[in-house]
């Protein structure tokens, strides 16, 4: 039986849409890569694109497979594959890779990025605090970001309208499970409860939550709108994914090996762009059928921006490992990228 065989034995999962392979994963010739998510969302288009290009480039030499969410596991069991070597490619995010990545806990806070996607998607690219100094904290346990990039910002649903702080308390809203996610919701006044995102849907729907965040793509495409009567348009924060390989793999691959995945990655930053910018406002459109959807004023936004920034404090002295430096450096590159201080 091969590797690949027994590790799905082991985690009871099946192979996403493009998964065929039954092979051990280890081999120069067959690529693994998983993401947290399904079907035709947008971590899911990201790695069948990336297997396409892969795949013509090297005339077939090398086969790329790809599983999506609980293909192989939980999202805890997808990072402990990729840094053991198990599966070479996923897509990431700090949700979910945060407690085992403590600075990529960044991307949770809450109001740190600018509503304009297009300029958090120019910081993700640009900024060194990302790409040099947190890269390497992913480095220190076996892992290496190719890129960094956003799903579009975030939005909370309900069956209620909650449009100021006073509207979450007792309000029980679902998180990954990140020390930062639960801080930042208890600083509006909720209560935050953990579960994954495969249970979410029967969580809201029987009252376990009442409420929970996404992108607008992830919120219609599993059925969120369903089982809630609001979504308000709050852009708190972007939902950023990372590509990430195994280190010792990457580091393994030859020249030509490595220059098809430093290429792809590169071409793919437009075209994810491209792909999460259509979901998004498409599926807004298919809410709007069945959910009120309430946006956010200026004025409203800037009470939960208020009560946001002492999270930052919070991660300062209880998540980083290194004294909130990256965040220091990184709230600075805002502010010059988008020419406005970082409140």
């Amino acid at each position: 039986m091969s590797a690949l065989v027994l590790l799905l034995a082991a985690c009871g999962g099946d192979s996403g849409s493009e998964g065929e392979g039954d092979s051990a994963g280890g081999s120069s010739d067959e690529w693994l890569f998983i993401t947290e998510e399904t079907g035709e969302q947008v971590q899911m288009q990201y790695a069948n694109e990336f297997k396409k290009r892969i795949e013509e480039k090297s005339g077939g030499e090398i086969t790329v497979t790809t599983y999506e969410f609980g293909g192989l596991g939980s999202e805890t069991d997808q990072v402990e594959q990729l840094q053991n070597g198990a599966v070479q490619l996923a897509v990431t995010s700090p949700g979910f890779i945060g407690n085992t990545v403590k600075e990529s806990q960044i991307f949770g806070l809450h109001f740190l990025f600018p509503d304009d996607v297009a300029k958090t998607q120019q910081i993700l690219e640009e900024s060194e605090a990302i790409n040099t100094d947190l890269v390497k904290q992913y480095e220190a346990i076996g892992l290496e970001p190719l890129a960094f990039w956003t799903e579009g910002g975030m939005q909370w649903t309900s069956n209620k309208p909650v449009d100021s702080p006073d509207d979450f308390e007792n309000f029980k809203m679902r998180i990954q499970g990140t020390e930062l996610q639960s801080e930042s919701w208890e600083a509006y006044g909720a209560t935050p409860q953990t579960m994954s995102w495969g249970d979410l849907y029967t969580g809201l729907e029987n009252g376990t939550v009442d409420g929970q965040d996404n992108p607008i793509f992830f919120i219609a495409d599993a059925s969120f709108h369903e089982v809630q009567d609001y979504m308000t348009l709050s852009n708190h924060n972007n939902y950023v994914a990372t590509t990430t390989v195994n280190q010792e793999w990457y580091d393994g691959l030859s020249d030509q090996h490595k220059t098809w995945v430093d290429e792809t990655v590169e071409e793919l930053q437009d075209w994810i762009f491209e792909e999460q910018k259509r979901q998004n406002e498409e599926f807004l459109e298919e809410i709007k059928e069945e959910a009120e959807v309430v946006e956010l004023t200026d004025e409203q936004r800037a009470e939960f921006r208020e009560l946001a920034k002492p999270v930052r404090d919070f991660y300062r002295e209880n998540v980083s490992t290194v004294d909130g430096a990256i965040l220091d450096k990184l709230e600075k590159e805002i502010a010059e990228i988008t020419g406005e201080p970082v409140e």
